[in-house]
């Protein structure tokens, strides 16, 4: 299974995993916020219905993926740029959105203040 990582991430620890992978350490696919404030900024609920729908499927467009999660094109449209710009999708050379994992872990602490 193709899986991803998303989680909360420091600069440190980011870091720490780049020598890793340059050392030869295998790491894993991840994608990191700097903090949980900005995670739930980034992926509200139906972003995340959004990236459920995309997971194994391949790339689609924004009218057959509005249909698949039964919403209307231009809020869909708009989650998709949201979503390329933090860089939890991909394009393909024809334009379609990808998400290319099958699944997704979720992985971060929440600490008292």
């Amino acid at each position: 299974m193709n899986t991803v990582t998303i989680g909360i991430a420091s600069l440190a620890d980011v870091k720490r995993r780049t020598r890793e992978a340059f050392r030869g350490g295998k790491q894993g696919a991840y994608i990191t916020f700097a903090s949980h404030e900005l995670l739930l900024k980034t992926l509200t609920p139906k972003r995340w219905a959004l990236l459920q729908a995309m997971a194994g499927k391949g790339p689609l467009g924004i009218r057959p993926l509005a249909r698949l999660v039964e919403r209307d094109v231009k809020s869909v449209h708009r989650d998709v740029q949201a979503m390329l710009k933090a860089g939890l999708l991909q394009t393909t050379d024809d334009g379609k959105a990808e998400f290319p994992w099958d699944a997704i872990h979720v992985d971060f602490l929440l600490k008292a203040a």
